[in-house]
């Protein structure tokens, strides 16, 4: 809960680095925010309360526009923790490798020492 907060309290800084620890566990917990929803939708279409489905939808709507930031600055300050820039961002958008290029870019390890974006995360985490 602590690493999805570290992301929520840095909202649009899309400077440093991020661990890979900070970047998964902020998409795990969000994963998991919108899998209660779902269930709750699921338990109110079962229930025939289709108020509460659509309620539900417009909070996971309202959720997914409020972590579109943050969810860009953490990717960012990911790709910056491995050496890269944050316009290797956009390879998402090229068909069908893009998306898997990424997730590879996602799970490479932190680079070892400081690098141009600032001092290494886990090395940091470490020494405290």
């Amino acid at each position: 809960m602590n690493w999805y907060l570290k992301v929520l309290k840095q909202y649009a800084d899309f400077n440093g680095r991020a661990r890979r620890k900070e970047f998964w566990m902020f998409g795990l917990m969000s994963f998991l925010i919108v899998l209660a929803a779902y269930i709750l939708i699921g338990i109110s279409i079962v229930a025939e309360a289709p108020v509460l489905a659509v309620i539900c939808y417009v909070l996971i709507a309202i959720y997914s526009l409020a972590i579109l930031i943050p969810s860009l600055a953490v990717s960012v300050r990911r790709l910056h923790d491995i050496g890269k820039s944050g316009v290797w961002y956009l390879i998402n958008f090229v068909p069908a490798i893009g998306s898997i290029w990424f997730f590879i870019l996602m799970i490479t390890d932190s680079q070892p020492g400081a690098n141009q974006y600032g001092a290494n995360p886990k090395e940091e985490f470490i020494a405290e």
